[in-house]
C-alpha cells in the first residue's frame, strides 16, 4: 500500500511545484519518477490526468509571462517542451516546440536588429507578437481557449503604426477584419449591429493610415534614392571634368617637352 501513498504523494509534490512555477531540473525528476509506475492501467490514468494538468497551466503560465522579457518566454517555453516530452503529450510538445523554434529566430534576429538600428528592445518585439498571434489562431479548431479576438488584433495593430511597423499593423488590421466578419456573421442581434459596424469602420481607418504611411515612406525612399544618385552623377561629372582638364595639361606639358628636346637635338646635330 506504500507505492501508490507514494505516487500520489509524488504527483502533489509535481503539481505544488508547477503552480509555484519552480521550473527547474528537479520537477522534471519527480515527473519522471511518478511515470515509472509498472501498473499500465495507473500508468494510463495519470498521464492522462497530467496531460490535461499541463495543458490548463500552460496556457496559465504564458498569460503570466506575456509582459516579461523575450529570455524569461524562452526559458519557459523549454522547460514545457521537456514536460510534455516525458508526459507523451506529443502535440503539446510539438506546439510548443514551434513556437521556441520561432521565438529563438526572432529574438536573434531582434537582438541584431536593435543594435544596428539603435531601437527600444519591447518595439523590436512586435514581429515576435504577431507569429505568436498567427500561431494561435491556427490552433483555434483544436484548442478553441486560444482563439484570438478582434480587439487582439485591433490593438496589436495600434501599436504597430504608433512605433513604426506600418506593414505589420496592415497584416493585422486584415487579421482583426476577418475575426470581426466571422463575428458579425455567427451573431446577427440587431443590438450587436451597430458595434459591429463601428468596429470595422474603425479598423477599416487604421488600416487606411497604415497603407498611407507605407506609401508615404517608399515615396520618401524613392525620392532619397533619386537624390542621391543625382549627387553620385554630379560628383562623377566634377571627376570627370577635373581628370579631363588634368588630361589636357599633362598633355600640353609632355607636347613641350618633345618639342624642346627635338629642337636641341636639331642644334646639336648641326654643330
Amino acid at each position: 500500500m506504500s507505492n501508490p501513498i507514494s505516487v500520489i504523494q509524488q504527483i502533489s509534490l509535481f503539481r505544488s511545484r508547477i503552480q509555484n512555477r519552480s521550473f527547474d531540473d528537479g520537477t522534471v525528476a519527480i515527473l519522471q519518477l511518478i511515470l515509472v509506475s509498472k501498473d499500465v492501467e495507473s500508468l494510463v490514468g495519470v498521464r492522462s490526468a497530467l496531460k490535461d494538468f499541463m495543458r490548463d497551466e500552460s496556457l496559465l503560465i504564458f498569460r503570466e509571462i506575456v509582459a516579461e522579457s523575450v529570455e524569461i518566454k524562452l526559458l519557459c517555453t523549454d522547460f514545457l517542451i521537456r514536460v510534455f516530452a516525458v508526459i507523451g503529450d506529443v502535440e503539446a510538445y510539438c506546439l510548443f516546440d514551434k513556437m521556441l523554434s520561432i521565438m529563438d529566430v526572432w529574438t536573434k534576429s531582434l537582438v541584431v536588429a536593435c543594435a544596428v538600428l539603435k531601437l527600444d528592445f519591447w518595439q523590436s518585439c512586435l514581429a515576435l507578437r504577431y507569429e505568436a498571434l498567427v500561431m494561435r489562431q491556427q490552433k483555434t479548431t483544436s484548442y478553441p481557449e486560444l482563439e484570438v479576438s478582434y480587439k487582439e488584433w485591433l490593438t496589436f495593430a495600434e501599436h504597430s503604426l504608433e512605433n513604426g511597423f506600418h506593414s505589420i499593423a496592415d497584416k493585422a488590421c486584415g487579421k482583426a477584419l476577418t475575426c470581426s466578419y466571422i463575428n458579425h456573421a455567427a451573431d446577427s442581434e440587431i443590438s450587436d449591429f451597430f458595434h459591429d459596424v463601428d468596429v470595422i469602420k474603425k479598423i477599416k481607418i487604421l488600416k487606411c493610415a497604415a497603407l498611407l504611411s507605407m506609401s508615404s515612406r517608399s515615396v520618401q525612399a524613392q525620392a532619397t534614392v533619386y537624390l542621391k544618385r543625382k549627387e553620385v552623377a554630379q560628383s562623377t561629372y566634377h571627376l570627370a571634368t577635373s581628370i579631363e582638364t588634368q588630361s589636357c595639361g599633362s598633355s600640353r606639358f609632355r607636347s613641350g617637352i618633345r618639342k624642346r628636346n627635338l629642337r636641341r637635338l636639331h642644334d646639336y646635330q648641326c654643330l
